[in-house]
């Protein structure tokens, strides 16, 4: 196997990331892609950073013994606080995602930007700091949704425990217009829809998920280390948790959501 048709680990606490996942294959349908899902620690929102930092490496460490030539950390939380350090540990590629303020400040100026996204998200430096670049080009609200993930994982996404959380969850901005939802939370565009429905708002809902597909891609192509095109590409799926109803839950989400 030459090293261009070495696969491309993903990884992330559970099926979230299968969001970012699906615009990698549908950007490059040809790479191959083992997708490892941290099920038996999730979810990392809820962590402190030292043990998301060590999940992290876990994570990325397993990906590497398993021949990967990039790492995409398909979530927030992880990205926040470990991307910086796991990149000047390893020469490989390391790509992260973050929540997509500079695009929604960009399509809205001046607009209300409410970003959802975990309390741990929310408070580290690394989404400080993004807020303090645009803040004066929109105003910024973040939306702390501690417990969504949770529902999320459990695969309730069209029931009435969403509806219940999110009705309440989005209580507080009804007579304020929102232009534009940030999804910054790799979970969250699995329900995009119930989300849309439950804001009633006409607002923009957009989430990080393209972006890092793209620069994923042009790492990639600036190594010179695309797949060929050939043919398409095979995805693994991976629990942390070794089960396979686990891996059958990510496949379906992968397939239907």
């Amino acid at each position: 196997m030459s090293y261009s048709s070495a696969p491309i680990g993903v990884f992330d606490s559970g099926v979230g990331g299968i969001s970012v996942l699906k615009e990698l294959f549908h950007l490059m349908p040809n790479e191959n892609y083992i997708y490892l899902g941290d099920t038996k620690n999730a979810p990392y929102g809820s962590k402190t950073n030292d043990e998301v930092f060590k999940l992290s490496s876990d994570c990325v460490n397993e990906l590497i013994a398993m021949g990967v030539k990039a790492v995409v950390i398909a979530c927030n939380t992880a990205t926040s606080i470990a991307v910086n350090e796991l990149r000047s540990k390893y020469s490989i590629p390391i790509i992260g995602i973050e929540p997509a303020v500079k695009p929604a400040v960009i399509a809205h100026p001046g607009g209300n930007v409410l970003v959802m996204a975990t309390p741990v998200t929310l408070r580290n430096d690394k989404f400080l700091n993004l807020v303090n670049n645009y803040k004066k080009d929109a105003n910024i609200i973040p939306l702390p949704c501690p417990g969504l993930v949770e529902i999320i994982e459990k695969g309730k996404g069209h029931d009435s425990e969403l509806s219940e959380y999110l009705k309440k969850l989005f209580e507080p901005y009804g007579t304020l217009k929102i232009d534009v939802i940030v999804l910054g939370c790799t979970h969250y565009p699995h329900v995009r829809n119930q989300i849309a429905k439950a804001f009633e708002q006409d607002a923009e809902i957009i989430d990080g998920a393209p972006g890092t597909a793209r620069e994923t891609q042009r790492q990639l192509t600036e190594l010179g280390i695309l797949n060929s095109p050939d043919k398409f590409g095979d995805i693994c799926f991976i629990s942390t948790l070794q089960n396979e109803k686990e891996i059958k839950i990510m496949k379906e989400f992968f397939e239907n959501q």
